[in-house]
Formats: structure tokens, sequence, C-alpha cells
């Protein structure tokens, strides 16, 4: 066992909203919950009096009876939430009129804004009427092509007050990637910003907004927000902001609808076809969200929460969540490295960053990069850092308490947009072990399953999750029958919801994340995950990151490795010879890559994740089936006809 490299003070853990609820829960719903073990037992072996604990906890409003709390908790697909209960997510999010800060903006290029939660209403208040105006109502698309900026969230809690759909893109998308996207969902309404900024320069939308208008017959109306300084006109039959908001008059009206009323819809990343389009429910939502923030996160009023994000990745609806505590939400639009590697973290010090969210690869980058904030910065606020998008690497632990602040909880998250949540979180009451995520999520019933089906601990197996749970999707888009929604998550074992991580349950009830299963590596028929090998690659000061694959080779598969070298460096046999060792020496001899390659660029998915899949198909002579959903697609040629893997 690993020893712990944080553990939470006494006064942490008192403070902690996840103490409270544990004697709330202990006093109001079962008197043998006192600590976090029997709280998680709770959750999971009487889960529709956990919901409810977690609903009245968080003060949660609504209309109707809570109790059913839910209807056939045994199926997945098929449980039922708070069937006898109508709700409005936007309410919840738009609970606080004060002038208390609700949104801190920051813009690379310089723009800065602050809106209270009385403003917010208010804009909220004018875009609603100007959507109602339109003829938007319950379940009609609304569709942003947007940067993170405030227009953004005011658009999105617009349509959920009058019961719309709300779904997005950001705007370095091509078009043929937003029409894969909206054209399968029809929105009635589109809002665009005129441009987008990144790397210090900015970038028209208006050309992108004319393609995609003329292939989206069903659009009624085209919003354009202007958000930085363009020649281009707009497209015609577009319309400015002001113009859409301008006679708007009437308070602000909340439709009440039933739970499960749709509120988000989520795309899939697409690399192996067109994105699969994940309805999610407004009390789904609400509710896992207010669980991770609250409990897991420990987030307060007097909080100032930031994650690095896009429109176009799930953590943009899960930090817009915060609203319903009433903390202050902190929104970044442009590169995370303008001007400098450390220009986040500047940011957080400028503003008081309580909680700050980022990726891994952008935690290893900066690492990297030489980027040690606690010898530029105070940080004084920084009491929390989250990390997703990928497995942390264990040094990643060891950066962050060496060179970031000693004294944050360090919280490596895990879930997806198929949950839009999150199955694996942090806990302000338990340590940090390195390279473990602290604990699965409160009412997640996440079990590890080996090649027979079966439930283990401290080995190697697809992360599952055996219970129904609030925020699981509603279904796809356009899958009448649910037959897609079931084969995504229930082919392999019937009622269990196999999300595709290769993970292990470990000692310490943490979890550690070995990559996407479906990228699991098999050479002699042992499963290898690639973050395993990934760990111990990016260690080494030459390589800034890297990709595995596993390449069908004389009826078996090996291990191929693709570098990207930091600093005009050479991949040299000694440099090879070094990647081996290392890989031997920290895992085991089955990992070491029989091939390895250095390589100018790897490919992303739009939301900055390597993509392991386009690679492998490319290598061995199949088309990428989308290549719209990648945000640098041109990375790809490197990887065609390689003479290398030839022999």
């Amino acid at each position: 066992m690993n020893d712990a490299i944080w553990t939470p003070s006494e006064e942490r853990v008192r403070g902690a909203s996840l103490s409270r609820f544990i004697r709330f829960v202990g006093e109001q719903f079962d008197n043998q919950v006192h600590d976090w073990p029997s709280l998680y037992g709770y959750s999971i072996h009487h889960a529709a009096s956990f919901w409810k604990a977690v609903w009245e906890f968080c003060g949660i409003r609504a209309q109707g009876e809570l109790e059913p709390v839910v209807h056939k908790l045994e199926k997945m697909p098929g449980a039922r939430w708070f069937p006898d209960v109508r709700l409005n997510y936007a309410q919840n999010l738009l609970r606080f009129k004060d002038d208390r800060c609700a949104i801190l903006f920051r813009g690379e290029l310089g723009q800065q804004r602050a809106i209270s939660y009385h403003e917010l209403n208010d804009l909220v208040a004018q875009l609603a009427h100007g959507l109602r105006k339109a003829g938007v109502g319950p379940g009609d698309r609304v569709a942003g092509f947007m940067p993170n900026i405030p227009e953004t969230v005011v658009a999105m809690l617009a349509s959920a007050s009058i019961g719309a759909i709300w779904t997005s893109c950001s705007p370095d998308f091509g078009s043929n990637g937003v029409i894969d996207r909206f054209g399968q969902v029809q929105p009635k309404v589109l809002f665009c910003a005129n441009a987008y900024a990144y790397g210090g320069k900015s970038f028209s939308c208006l050309g992108k907004l004319a393609e995609i208008m003329a292939r989206l017959p069903e659009l009624k109306h085209v919003v354009v927000v202007p958000y930085l300084e363009v020649s281009e006109a707009l497209p015609a039959g577009a319309e400015w902001l002001a113009d859409f908001v301008a006679d708007a008059s009437e308070p602000l009206k909340f439709q009440q609808l039933p739970f499960d009323h749709p509120l988000y819809i989520m795309y899939s990343s697409g690399t192996t076809g067109v994105p699969k389009c994940i309805v999610h429910s407004a009390g789904g939502t609400l509710i896992q969200h207010l669980k991770e923030l609250v409990l897991h996160t420990d987030l307060k009023r007097e909080d100032r929460i930031f994650f690095y994000t896009t429109c176009g990745w799930m953590m943009w609806n899960w930090l817009v969540s915060s609203l319903a505590v009433g903390a202050t939400v902190v929104l970044y639009d442009g590169s995370p490295n303008h001007p400098e590697a450390d220009s986040l973290w500047r940011m957080a010090d400028e503003l008081g960053v309580s909680i700050f969210g980022t990726s891994a690869k952008w935690l290893s980058a900066t690492e990297k990069a030489g980027v040690k904030p606690n010898q530029s910065y105070k940080l004084r606020a920084l009491r929390t850092v989250l990390s997703t998008g990928s497995p942390l690497a264990p040094e990643s632990y060891d950066y962050v308490y060496r060179h970031v602040k000693d004294r944050v909880l360090l919280a490596s998250i895990s879930g997806g947009t198929d949950i839009l949540s999150c199955f694996a979180l942090g806990n302000p009451l338990l340590p940090v072990f390195r390279g473990e995520l602290q604990c699965r999520g409160l009412g997640m019933k996440v079990e590890i399953l080996n090649d027979e089906g079966q439930a283990v601990i401290e080995q190697q197996g697809e992360l599952a999750c055996t219970l129904a749970f609030p925020s699981m999707p509603i279904g796809f888009w356009n899958d009448p029958d649910g037959a897609k929604y079931r084969a995504a998550y229930f082919s392999r074992i019937p009622n269990v919801w196999c999300h595709g991580d290769h993970a292990m349950l470990t000692v310490n009830e943490g979890i550690i994340i070995f990559g996407r299963s479906d990228a699991t590596l098999n050479p002699g028929g042992v499963r290898i995950g690639t973050a395993e090998i990934y760990r111990q690659v990016e260690q080494l000061p030459e390589i800034l990151e890297s990709l595995a694959i596993g390449q069908d080779w004389e009826n078996d598969v090996r291990v191929v490795l693709f570098v990207r070298l930091r600093d005009q460096g050479v991949l040299d046999e000694a440099l090879k010879d070094r990647i081996k060792r290392t890989i031997r020496e920290h895992t085991t001899a089955r990992h070491v890559p029989a091939k390895i390659i250095a390589v100018p660029e790897l490919p992303r998915t739009i939301s900055g994740k390597i993509t392991e899949l386009a690679v492998r198909e490319i290598v061995h002579g199949r088309p990428v089936k989308n290549i719209d959903a990648l945000a640098n697609p041109a990375a790809l040629q490197f990887f065609t006809g390689l003479a290398e893997l030839a022999k």
C-alpha cells in the first residue's frame, strides 16, 4: 500500500459539507451512518433513501411528491426516478438573485467581465422572452456554436427555463463536424459568436456559419453574438443578439416539467462513425451534479470554481451547474498556454480561484514546460485541484504537491459524456494516494469486472456500474426502440453498465484507470492498458507525449509506441533503449513496445483527447469513419503506409 501523499486537516474535515451530510443522514434517515464507509454502503444498498437525502440536503426546488423516489431500480435501462416530481433546471441554477458574483469571465485577448446573480437573472429573462417570441417551446432544440463566454451560459439557461433542449459545439469545430451533430437533432434556433480567439489570434465564425445555415434547413432563427471585431457581414437570415432581445420586458418564468424531461443532447467523440446523440434529463443532471459539487468537491457559496473547458466538453455543463450552489463560476476562453504556459495559474491567483480544474494532459505539459506556480504566485485561495480527461500519472501527483501547492486536495475524477458526471471522484474526508482516484461516487455501485463478469479487487478489469443511477441517459436521439443505447453499454452483460474503461479497485477503495478498454492492447493475449505505458514513457524529459496501439502482426498483436519529442529532439537508439528499459523496469516485459517511432504530431479529438483508435485504423489500412471529429485530421497522414510497420 502506498503512503498517503495528502491527508485532510481536522479543520477541513469538520468544515466539509460531506461531514454535515453524514450527520444529516445519520439523524434523519439511517442511524447506522456515521462515517464515509457507512455512507457509501448506505448509498448503494438503500439507493432510494440516499437520493432522497441528497435532494433534501441540497435543497432542490420542485413541485410534487418525492415518493416514490424510483420505479424499477433493478432495471438498466428502465429505472425511472422521481416520477411524481416536476421541476426546472434553470430555476435551480438561478435560485440566487442578489449582487454576489455569478460569473467571472476572462478571455485570452484581455477581455474581462463580471456578472452578478441579479444581472444573470435579468439577462436570462430577456433571452427567454426572445426564444418564446421565436416560437420555442418544451422539447425544441436550441444549439450553440459558441466559445466559453457568458452569453453561452445565458442562452443555455434561457432555453432550459422554457423546457427546450440545449446542445452545443465549440467554435473550432469544422462545418462538417457541426452538421454531423446538429444535423441529427434539427435545432430550431442556433446561437453563434461572430468569432473566437485562440493562441493570440482571432478566427471569424461567419463563413462557417453561412455554410451551416445552408445545410440546416430546419433552423428558424440564427442569433449572432458580437464577441470580437470582424470585418465580415452577417450571413443572410442571421440577426444580432441585441435585435433578438430588443423588446424583452416580461419577467422570467420557469416551465415546470417532469424529472426526466430532456435538458441536454451531448455527443460521443465520433471517431468511429457519426457521433451518438446522448440525451440527458434535467432532474438527473441536476441531482447528480449537486451531489458531486456539494459533497465530493465541497463547493460552497464563497468559492470561485474554474475548469478549463470548451462548450463541446461535458465539463462545461458540470461547471455551470455550480450556479445552483451560488458559487462564482470562472469562465476562460482561449488557449490555456497564451501568452505563457503559466497563464491559467496567473489567472487563478489574480481571481482567487479556490477550485481549479483542468486536464491530466495539461498538467503533464506544464510540468514538461518547467512551470512552477508556487514560485511565482501565492495561490492563497486555492484548496482543490481537479483533473480529468485521461488518467492522471503518478508523477503528476508529485508535480502538483511539489510545484503547485502542498496543501491542496488533488482529485483525479473520471466519468464521461455518457453519464454527464463521474463514476470516481475526490473526497474531502479521505487521504490522497499517489496515482489513485480517491473513491467511487456516492450512489454509484461501481465494480471492476474480470473477463468472466465477476467483481474483483486489486485486479485489472472493466469498470462497470451494477445499479441504476439518476444521470443515466434518457436514451439516444433517433433511437426509438433503444437498441443503440442498449448496444452501447449493456451488450456485454445485460442490466450492467459497462463503461469501457480498464481499471482496478485498490485496497484503499480507490480507483486506478488504465485507459479505454476498447484501446486495450493484447500482446500474447495479455490485456494491457495504454495508460500504463504512458505513465512510464512520459516521465522521460525528452518525451512530450505518447500514443500506443496494438498492431496485428504474425497471428498476434505487437505493441507500437509513437512519441512526440520536445525541442527538436532525436529518437536515437540510446533513447529507444532507455524508453524500453523504463517500461520494462516499471511494468512488465509484455508492455515493452516492439516498435518506437517519433511523430511530429498526435491526432486529437476536438475535445483534446488523443485518439488511439483513429491511429490504429490508419495503421491497419482501414478508413477513419469520421475525420471531422478530429481537431487536427492532417496529423493522420504521417501514420499512413509507414514503412517501419511493414517489417
